[in-house]
């Protein structure tokens, strides 16, 4: 990969080209409706498992955190609704991401990168078929969704070991940490974790497809062109959550 700024600024311009690619391409007709529940049902297979297992000490770190914060403060009644904003707003979705772009995407990269050194694509071009519309456009369209719903996993299961944690653990009341659920957090807090996840699952799909095309070199480039869609994809999900995060503020008022 080239690192220099000329190189750096020429793989810039041609991700976000082939994003805007992939976004013509998506009411192009025929849809892949095949393509995209096999790769819906294949990301969901290698990521719900480990975005589960992460979730709970995700949940349980946050819960151990604002538990001892809270009481240091006098305010055990809010350790519920604190715990529930933290998961809701942050963990979920930087969960969801994190798995996505490092099970999904590797995946995705993988298959593509394979695709191309065999060949596969450039005799798909001879044929006159669209590599965008045939294997890139489902496989962003089925990481959006399994996204979606990860990050609805996520939300239960770290709620669900933060009262675990702060109950059994910190001797916490169970009525008064469901009783503040409502508190702080809000209905808009979860339908923006949700819309986080589904831009998280774009940049990480739209760049695992894309190192996945232009990877070079045999099976070594493959290699290499998934560690650096990795990096990639984690770079630029921090950068977007920072963004999404610093609009919902100004848009969204916030409980007091």
């Amino acid at each position: 990969m080239n690192l220099s700024p000329t190189g750096a600024l020429r793989h810039t311009g041609s991700l976000f080209a082939m994003a805007l690619d992939v976004l013509r391409a998506v009411p192009r007709r025929p849809f892949q409706v095949r393509e995209f529940i096999q790769q819906a049902w294949f990301v969901a297979s290698v990521t719900i498992l480990p975005t589960a297992l992460v979730s709970i000490p995700f949940g349980a770190v946050i819960a151990l955190q604002i538990g001892s914060l809270t009481r240091q403060l006098g305010a055990q009644s809010f350790s519920g609704a604190a715990s529930v904003l933290a998961v809701l707003r942050e963990a979920s979705p930087i969960v969801t991401a994190l798995l996505i772009a490092g099970a999904g995407g590797t995946a995705i990269c993988a298959d593509l990168g394979a695709r191309r050194i065999r060949e596969e694509i450039d005799a798909m071009q001879v044929l006159g078929i669209d590599p965008i519309h045939r294997l890139v456009v489902p496989r962003v369209l089925a990481t959006m969704l399994v996204a979606v719903l990860l990050n609805g996993l996520v939300s239960v299961v770290g709620v669900a070991g933060g009262y675990f944690f702060n109950v059994v653990m910190q001797n916490g009341t169970p009525g008064a940490y469901l009783a503040s659920f409502t508190t702080l957090a809000q209905l808009s807090d979860l339908w923006a974790a949700e819309l986080k996840a589904l831009v998280f699952g774009a940049i990480a799909a739209i760049v695992a497809s894309y190192k996945g095309l232009t990877a070079k070199g045999g099976p070594k480039g493959v290699g290499d062109a998934v560690n650096q869609s990795v990096v990639i994809t984690f770079m630029l999900l921090f950068v977007t959550n920072f963004v999404l995060t610093a609009v919902y503020f100004q848009i969204v008022p916030q409980r007091g």
